[in-house]
C-alpha cells in the first residue's frame, strides 16, 4: 500500500469518527438550540424583518461595507448551496431513510440561531483597513472579542487548508461529475475542462469580493430558481403522493415502534451531519462574507445571514429529498445508486432525460458557484495569517489547483476537508457561547431602537 493510500484510509477513519460522533454532532446541533432559546426564538421574531432587509430596506450609501445585504447573502449561499444540496441530501436519504430529512429540517431551524450569532459577531469586530478593505469572521470575533490570538490563528489555518478542498479542488471535481451527466463525451478531456473551469473561476476571484459578490448575485437566484421550479414540476406530477410522502418522512424520523430504533438512530445520525455539512451553521465559514455588507448595524447582517439554512436546507434541500421520496427513488437506492446518482434517478424517472440534465447543470452552477466563495474564505484567513500581500498568490495558487481538482482522485483531499472544517468549527463554536450574551444585549437594544424608529 503506497503512502497516499494510507493516509487516504487513516484520514478517513478520523474523518469518519470525528463526523459519525454523536458528541460532534450534540456539540453542534446544541449550541444551535442554546442560541435558539438564549436569542428568544430570533430566527421566527425576526424572519419579516431579515426579508425587508434583504430587499433593500433601511440601506444607506454612507454604512461602512463593500456590498449589499443582497449580495452578502449570495455570496455566503454561493458557497453553501452545493454539492450538499444534491448528493448530501440524496446520501442521507440513502443511508439513513427518509426520516434524514426530518433531522435536516431541524439542523436548520436551530441553525439559524448559529448564522445570526456568528454574522452579527463578525460585523461587530471585522478589521476595516484604511482603504477600506474589510476582513472579518471568527478570527477577529476571537482576536478582538475575546483576546484569543491563538485559537484565532488555529480558526483561520484550517479554514485556509479546507478552502483548498472542500471549497476548491472537491468541487471542481463535483463540476466534471455534473458535466458527465450532461455530456459523457466530457469524461475523456477532464485536463481541458479544468483548465476552462480554472480560467471562468480566475476571472471573477482576481477581482476581490465585489466581482464575487457582483457574480454570486446573479448566479444563485438563478440556479436556485431553475432548480426548484424542477423539483416543483416533478412534485405536481406526483402531487398525490406528496402526503404519503410526509407520513412516511415523519414515521421514519419519530416512530421507533414503527421502523426500530436502529433506523431511528441513522436518521437522526445522517440527517443532522449532512444538515449540518450543507448549510455549514457554526463552521464559521459564512461569517468572513457577510463581514462585507455594508450596514453600521451587526444585528441586520446577523438577521440577514440567518436566510441561509432556511433557503439552503429548509427549501432547497427539501425540494430534493421530496422529490427522491415521492418517485419512490429512495427504494431503489445502491451501492451504485447513491448520492447525485440517485438524485438523477430521481427526476429522471419523472422528467426522463431531462432530469439528468436537471442534476448535472445542477450539481455544475452549484459546485461552480462554491468555488468562487470559498476563495474569498480562503483569502480573509491567508489575509488574517500572513498581510495583505499574501492575498493575490493564494488566489493564483487557488485559481491554478482547480484544474488539479477537475483531473485526479480526492478521497484524500475530502477526508482532510472533513477533518479541517470540524476543526473551524470547534474555536467558532467556542467563541459563539462565550459572546452569546453580547449578541443579545445589541439584539435587545437593536429591535428596541427599531421600535421607536431611531433605527431606520
Amino acid at each position: 500500500m503506497s503512502l497516499v493510500d494510507q493516509l487516504t484510509e487513516l484520514s478517513g477513519a478520523l474523518s469518519g469518527l470525528l463526523w459519525g460522533s454523536p458528541l460532534t454532532l450534540l456539540v453542534l446541533l446544541g449550541t444551535g438550540c442554546y442560541l435558539t432559546i438564549r436569542m428568544g426564538l430570533v430566527q421566527v421574531r425576526g424572519f419579516r424583518h431579515a426579508l425587508r432587509l434583504v430587499r433593500g430596506h433601511y440601506s444607506k450609501e454612507t454604512d461602512i461595507g463593500e456590498v449589499s445585504h443582497f449580495q452578502a447573502l449570495s455570496t455566503a449561499l454561493s458557497a453553501t448551496v452545493g454539492t450538499g444540496n444534491i448528493a448530501g441530501v440524496a446520501t442521507a436519504i440513502s443511508l439513513g431513510g427518509p426520516g434524514a430529512l426530518f433531522w435536516m429540517w431541524v439542523t436548520a431551524l436551530f441553525g439559524m440561531a448559529t448564522k445570526f450569532t456568528e454574522c452579527t459577531l463578525s460585523v461587530k469586530f471585522r478589521r476595516i483597513a484604511p482603504d477600506g478593505e474589510i476582513a472579518g469572521g471568527p478570527m477577529y470575533t476571537l482576536l478582538n472579542g475575546l483576546g484569543m490570538k491563538r485559537t484565532a490563528a488555529l480558526f483561520s489555518a484550517c479554514a485556509l487548508v479546507a478552502s483548498f478542498g472542500i471549497g476548491n479542488m472537491v468541487q471542481a471535481n463535483s463540476v466534471m461529475d455534473g458535466l458527465a451527466y450532461i455530456m459523457p463525451e466530457l469524461a475523456g478531456y477532464k485536463w481541458q475542462a479544468g483548465l476552462v473551469l480554472s480560467v471562468l473561476v480566475g476571472l471573477v476571484i482576481l477581482g476581490g469580493v465585489r466581482r464575487i459578490a457582483r457574480v454570486a448575485s446573479t448566479i444563485v437566484p438563478f440556479m436556485a430558481i431553475s432548480y426548484i421550479v424542477a423539483a416543483l414540476l416533478v412534485l405536481l406530477n406526483n402531487a398525490s403522493a406528496i402526503p404519503a410522502a410526509f407520513a412516511t418522512i415523519f414515521d421514519h424520523a419519530l416512530n421507533p415502534w414503527s421502523v426500530g430504533g436502529a433506523a431511528v438512530g441513522e436518521a437522526i445520525r445522517w440527517g443532522v451531519a449532512r444538515g449540518l455539512f450543507s448549510n455549514e451553521a457554526g463552521l464559521g465559514s459564512s461569517p468572513m462574507a457577510h463581514a462585507a455588507a455594508r450596514t453600521n448595524e451587526p444585528v441586520r447582517e446577523g438577521l440577514v445571514a440567518m436566510l441561509e439554512p432556511f433557503i439552503d436546507t429548509l427549501v432547497i434541500c427539501s425540494m430534493t429529498g421530496l422529490v427522491i421520496i415521492v418517485t419512490g427513488a429512495w427504494h431503489d437506492s445502491s451501492a451504485e445508486l447513491t448520492g447525485a446518482a440517485l438524485t438523477a434517478h430521481a427526476f429522471s424517472d419523472s422528467l426522463g432525460p431531462a432530469g439528468a440534465w436537471v442534476v448535472g447543470g445542477g450539481l455544475t452552477l452549484f459546485a461552480y458557484s462554491t468555488i468562487i466563495a470559498w476563495s474569498y474564505y480562503g483569502d480573509r484567513c491567508a489575509y488574517y495569517l500572513f498581510g495583505a500581500g499574501a492575498v493575490l498568490p493564494y488566489r493564483v495558487i487557488y485559481t491554478l489547483l482547480v484544474i488539479v481538482g477537475a483531473t485526479v482522485p480526492l478521497h484524500l483531499v475530502w477526508n482532510l476537508a472533513d477533518i479541517t472544517n470540524i476543526l473551524m468549527a470547534l474555536p467558532n463554536l467556542l467563541g459563539l457561547l462565550m459572546l452569546a450574551g453580547l449578541v443579545k444585549k445589541l439584539q435587545n437594544d437593536y429591535f428596541s431602537r427599531l421600535a421607536s424608529g431611531q433605527s431606520r
